[in-house]
Order: C-alpha cells, then sequence, then structure tokens
C-alpha cells in the first residue's frame, strides 16, 4: 500500500510513519522539510510548505491514502486535495475532540455527539477556533472523498517526542514525589491517548479503507487526574501525596473543565483495531524518554518555585 503523509517527522506524524513502515507500506512524506530530517533515511520525501500554499511537489504521484496530520484551517486541508487532483484514492484526517459542542448533561459518548458550527474566516488557531476550523475541514474532506473519508478525532496524545507538556508534566512531577500540587478536583476523569495505539489504528483504517469517524481515547481502563498521579509515582517509584490547590488561570496539563468531553467512547475504534497501551507502559517509556532528553524545562505547569508557593497557601 502506498501512504502519503502530510506532515510526518513530529510527534504524532512520526509515529504513524513508523507503524505504516512496520506494516510494509509504501510511505511518503511532504513537508517543509525543517525538522526531524534524521528520521526514516530512503522514505521519499517530497518538499512544500502548507502554510504558503506550495503544493508542487505533489503534481506528480498516485497513492492509496493519505494521511493528514498537518491540516489545521480549511485552506491547507482544500489545496492539498487540489493538488492531489484525485489521485489518492483515500484521504484520512487527524482532526480532534475540540470539534465537539460543549455540553453538561447526558452527553453523547459516541462520534454521532454534536460538533460546533465550522468556521472559515481566520486562521488563527485560538479558543474556539481550532475546533470550528476542524469542523470545517472534516467538511470540506467529507465533501470532496464521501465515503473514502475517514476522519480521527484523538484525545490527548502522549508518548515518546510529544513536544506538548500534557503527560509529561505529570510523569516528571510525580517522579520527584512528595506532596503535588493538584490546581483542579483529583477526581476529573482524563482521557489520553498513547501515540501508538493512534498510529496503529490509523493504519489499520487505511488499510480496510474503513469510512466514517472514529474517537481514538484511552487509556485502556478509566482514570482520573489523581488516578493517573499516582500511577505515575508508582512507575517511578516515588510516593506523591495529592494537594488539591485553587484553580489557575489559562491552560494548564490534562486540566479540564468539561469532564463529558473526557468520557468519549473508545468502542468503533478498538473494533476497527485500535490497541490498548497500558497507562504503566506509556508512563515508563515517557518518563525513560524524558530523562534521556535532560528533561529540558517545559512551558506548562508549575515550576517548583510556584509549586511550593502554591502550597504553602493551601495549607494556610
Amino acid at each position: 500500500m502506498r501512504i502519503l503523509v502530510l506532515g510526518g517527522t513530529a510527534f504524532v506524524g512520526r509515529a504513524i510513519v513508523e507503524d505504516a513502515l512496520r506494516s510494509d507500506a509504501e510511505v511518503t512524506l511532504f513537508g517543509r522539510g525543517q525538522t526531524g530530517t534524521e528520521l526514516f533515511p530512503g522514505v521519499p520525501r517530497l518538499t512544500g510548505d502548507r502554510d504558503t500554499g506550495d503544493y508542487a511537489a505533489l503534481a506528480d504521484g498516485r497513492w492509496d491514502a493519505v494521511v493528514d496530520v498537518s491540516g489545521y484551517v480549511p485552506r491547507h486541508v482544500g489545496q492539498a486535495m487540489s493538488a492531489l487532483a484525485g489521485r489518492a484514492g483515500r484521504y484520512l484526517f487527524i482532526s480532534s475532540h475540540a470539534v465537539y459542542r460543549k455540553t453538561e448533561h447526558n452527553p453523547d459518548p459516541t462520534e454521532n455527539a454534536p460538533r460546533r458550527a465550522p468556521l472559515r474566516d481566520t486562521e488563527v488557531l485560538a479558543g474556539d477556533n481550532y475546533g470550528r476550523l476542524k469542523v470545517a475541514c472534516e467538511d470540506d474532506v467529507l465533501a470532496r472523498y464521501g465515503d473514502r473519508a475517514t476522519i480521527v478525532r484523538p484525545g490527548k496524545v502522549a508518548g515518546p517526542h510529544d513536544w506538548q507538556d500534557g503527560l509529561t508534566y505529570w510523569v516528571r512531577r510525580a517522579a520527584r514525589g512528595g506532596p503535588v500540587a493538584v490546581p483542579t478536583d483529583p477526581a476529573q476523569p482524563v482521557q489520553i491517548i498513547d501515540s501508538r495505539d493512534l498510529a496503529r489504528l490509523v493504519t489499520a483504517l487505511v488499510a480496510d479503507g474503513r469510512p466514517g469517524a472514529f474517537h481514538a481515547v484511552g487509556p485502556a481502563e478509566p482514570v482520573t487526574l489523581g488516578g493517573l498521579i499516582e500511577t505515575c509515582a508508582r512507575v517511578a517509584g516515588t510516593q506523591a501525596e495529592i494537594v488539591p490547590v485553587p484553580a489557575v488561570p489559562g491552560f494548564f496539563p490534562l486540566v479540564r473543565d468539561n469532564w463529558p468531553g473526557q468520557r468519549r467512547s473508545p468502542a468503533k475504534a478498538r473494533a476497527a483495531g485500535m490497541p490498548a497501551t497500558p497507562l504503566d507502559a506509556t508512563v515508563a517509556d515517557v518518563l525513560a524518554w524524558d530523562r534521556e532528553r535532560g528533561e529540558p524545562p517545559l512551558d506548562g505547569g508549575f515550576t517548583p518555585q510556584q509549586e511550593q508557593a502554591v502550597l504553602a497557601a493551601a495549607r494556610g
């Protein structure tokens, strides 16, 4: 099977390419050529830029499927589909749970839950724009490819090479042990998906030619944020005391105010072949990877000094 990956050298794309190569697929990469240049020797690379609309490298070639990891706004997706001009059998678009409307009572946990209104008059990925732009991208793929369109909606993706601070922050923090400041109710549900499980789902959907939308969520068993922190500490061989503290403004790793949005059903994706890596295994791999890279500063969460001040205030 010939697969074209639009953006395949960063975190999620990298995992998808690795899995596709293990499945003996013939992979071609399309991107700017600025990251991951040492990865995947021998894999053909086509150079272009989605931001500037440079798709000239896609003028030739045919693929059984396209996996679009880097489409964030309708222009990206529309220009890619036009450049391919019908020379791709299936278009698999990596979307997001941000497409769904926030609900408080009896939410639909399936892929049929109501989505936000599509947005097309901006390319600013801020606030609710991100989810609404993804809705517009989904609609455009479905309009062009019909039953040859596949939509994957991941939850929070975690694993080695994660450039965000979600799971990595809590793995690193729990490994230090002691009192851990948690700026939310520790009973908050958390849904993360191991990047390798997401990749296996994508490869399986492409191989089987499955249309429709699929939730890529995990872990294998439901977990709360408190339970996740305890798992991180156990894997690291430490003891962590969870201390609830007042909420902080803005983004905080894995903290969500929309609890129903952390209870999406993985049933359809599991039936399609998505595995369920145990949370302990994902945590262990992230811990080892983070230590190997030297634990560089993270953008999210508390610094040790901030956490000490927050804990002191919480304890009066």
